[in-house]
């Protein structure tokens, strides 16, 4: 988890998509530094209001960077690895299960 300052400029870039846009963040990066560096500032909306909720804790405490991943939601962005090709989309409210078709 902790690394010299001088191997991030060793790592390389990986590319993915949020709610449909392209974005490159450093190989390494969780979910929510990555959408943070790219200027997100809001990953996911409460469900009983809509507003909006950005990374807070950095460390899975408090649950604001939830976001639905390869469409799987609920998953908190600040303690998932990036991974090359990945899609991130905001989670609107809580996320609701789909049921297998029989």
């Amino acid at each position: 988890m902790f690394r010299p300052i001088a191997d991030l400029a060793a790592r390389g870039e990986l590319s993915f998509i949020f709610d449909g846009r392209p974005m490159t963040a450093r190989a390494g990066d969780t979910v929510a530094a990555a959408l943070l560096v790219n200027g997100i500032t809001a990953c996911r909306e409460t469900p009983v209001s809509d507003t909006p909720r950005a990374p807070y804790c950095l460390m899975g405490v408090c649950f604001d960077c939830l976001v639905v991943i390869d469409g799987i939601g609920n998953r908190q962005g600040c303690l998932v690895p990036l991974v090359e090709g990945m899609r991130i989309e905001t989670q609107h409210g809580r996320h609701h299960l789909t049921e297998a078709s029989e």
